[in-house]
């Protein structure tokens, strides 16, 4: 089975993408990792370089033409569910799990991020909080179509599975 991890950034995707495929021993995949390792570049300077438009139609390029292993659990960018039929798609080809969090805790994991995330360059406080805010509500649409959703406070693999209704096979 494939287990596409779906969230805003700063929701622990890669992480709990990690922890949950190391511990069913399964493959885990950061669309992130596969779409810098194709272009070339990283994301920020993609995006820069070539804008949004170009980057979300490589994100969903990406998405759909990567070779995933029977089972695999795969980390998603923050965006990626947001665009084309790309929600539709990972839900017509694994489970979907929205690991959801409130804006003001994603704003205080982000205010403390060591990752360089360009779109937030000089966000910070209350300014963060309402952009955060903002994009969750454009988002959140797509999130919520996810299969499965679950709660990210006091996240744990064992909630993980719980959401998913799956144990270690």
């Amino acid at each position: 089975m494939k287990y596409f991890i779906v969230g805003f950034m700063g929701c622990g995707k890669t992480t709990w993408s990690r922890k949950l495929a190391a511990k069913w021993g399964y493959e885990f995949i950061d669309l992130d990792h596969v779409l810098e390792a194709k272009a070339g570049m990283s994301i920020a300077e993609y995006f820069s370089s070539f804008g949004e438009d170009a980057f979300r139609k490589l994100e969903s390029q990406v998405l759909k033409e990567t070779e995933y292993a029977e089972n695999t659990v795969v980390s998603t960018g923050g965006g990626l569910p947001c665009f084309f039929d790309n929600m539709d798609w990972m839900n017509a080809n694994g489970k979907t799990l929205y690991i959801k969090l409130s804006p003001k805790t994603l704003a205080d994991r982000l205010e403390n991020s060591k990752t360089i995330r360009p779109v937030l360059q000089g966000k910070k406080g209350d300014e963060l909080i309402e952009f955060i805010t903002g994009k969750l509500a454009e988002r959140e649409g797509f999130y919520l179509q996810a299969t499965n959703i679950v709660e990210g406070i006091d996240m744990s693999v064992e909630k993980l599975e719980e959401a998913l209704g799956v144990t270690a096979t």
